[in-house]
């Protein structure tokens, strides 16, 4: 069977490393705020382009510390709206509803599944205070125009950008373009820890010391508490792994690419539709970087069945749509049109840098055989 990711491939790629990394940590005897995380921060946020990086617990406390964060600074109310697909994870939602601020949801592109500036206008109101794109599947959401929109209306940004490391549009990095970005380093990420791990990126230097110390029990210096704060703090150890494997994203993302490529070049079967590359969308300088291989069936549970018999594991990302989640029944008549037909169809095929050629081929002649 052929995993849809094979994790400890993965990391044994870097086992002596990561070895080495933890035994440093052990060795030094400090554990929370020392010089990985200090040297892991700024690593990051050079390799994404911005002033600022703060580490903390994990994606979902990235994008709500940021939210709370424009609170604390008074760029936000209670009540206020945040704009943000109606496709994402739920976790997207979850960090606005624990912020008292409300959700307004918009269906995605039909094409790429990322956010649709033509979507923004429509729902746009005087309670419209931010945009929060989802960068899916390693594909960023047209975000220079989101940002332009964002200028024109007065709107804060905020890049979910927990599926799109290293991801670029005209050379410039997810997490760069908003006011801020969110990222996750759960292990299946193309930047994985070795357990939770998060990261909050930003230009905006107030904006980074709120987050800090609200993610620090609200605290600037030791028991001192400007904020009702909480502890969401990037581990010592996860940096030190993050910072060995950071040193090979751009190779892991160009092996990512090259499966990538030898799918939509081979995959030639009709009942299935393949994610579009930048050529065919005319969108030139747009880098995909896969964290998710995603395609369309009509007939998804069984082709997915079809796969298994085949010796090939996949997965749904995602199988209900956050609307239709018994979390917020209070939506539970709410009708997305494009998203519905999305995660009803949507089934996503093993990637990653280590798969072999061989592997690589299964999966194809196996989608080749389906016949539906």
């Amino acid at each position: 069977m052929i995993q849809f990711l094979d994790l400890k491939k993965v990391n044994s790629q870097f086992r002596t490393e990561l070895i080495n990394a933890a035994t440093e940590v052990i060795d030094s005897g400090w554990f929370i705020q020392g010089e990985n995380v200090a040297k892991f921060e700024e690593e990051y946020a050079q390799f994404c382009g911005t002033t600022d990086c703060v580490g903390v617990g994990n994606g979902l406390d990235a994008l709500s510390l940021v939210l709370r964060g424009w609170k604390e600074l008074g760029l936000l109310n209670d009540g206020d709206e945040v704009i943000v697909p109606s496709n994402t994870y739920i976790a997207t939602i979850l960090a606005i509803t624990e912020n008292n601020l409300n959700p307004v949801l918009v269906d995605p592109d039909p094409i790429t599944y990322n956010m649709s500036v033509d979507k923004l206008k429509v729902v746009l109101s005087s309670k419209s205070k931010v945009i929060l794109p989802v960068h899916l599947y390693g594909r960023m959401a047209p975000i220079d125009e989101i940002v332009k929109f964002a200028k024109n209306y007065g709107l804060l940004v905020l890049e979910d950008a927990a599926q799109a490391h290293g991801a670029e549009i005209f050379g410039r990095r997810s997490g760069s373009w908003g006011s801020a970005g969110g990222f996750s380093f759960y292990p299946g990420k193309n930047l994985g820890a070795l357990g939770d791990a998060g990261a909050v990126t930003t230009n905006d230097h107030s904006l980074a010391e709120v987050v800090r110390a609200i993610g620090n029990y609200g605290s600037t210096k030791k028991y001192i508490n400007d904020y009702k704060g909480l502890n969401s703090r990037l581990d010592e150890i996860q940096a030190a792994f993050l910072r060995v494997k950071l040193k090979y994203i751009e190779k892991d993302i160009t092996g990512r690419q090259n499966v990538a490529f030898e799918y939509v070049k081979r995959i030639h079967n009709p009942l299935i539709q393949l994610p579009l590359l930048r050529d065919d969308l005319n969108c030139i300088g747009d880098t995909h970087v896969f964290h998710l291989f995603v395609v369309s069936v009509d007939k998804r549970d069984d082709f997915q069945d079809f796969l298994k018999c085949n010796g090939v594991q996949t997965l749904i990302h995602y199988p209900i749509p956050p609307h239709h989640q018994k979390a917020y029944i209070e939506w539970k008549d709410s009708e997305f049109e494009i998203s519905e037909k999305i995660h009803k169809k949507v089934l996503s095929l093993p990637i990653s840098s280590v798969m072999s050629a061989d592997q690589v081929t299964q999966v194809i002649d196996a989608c080749n055989s389906y016949e539906g």
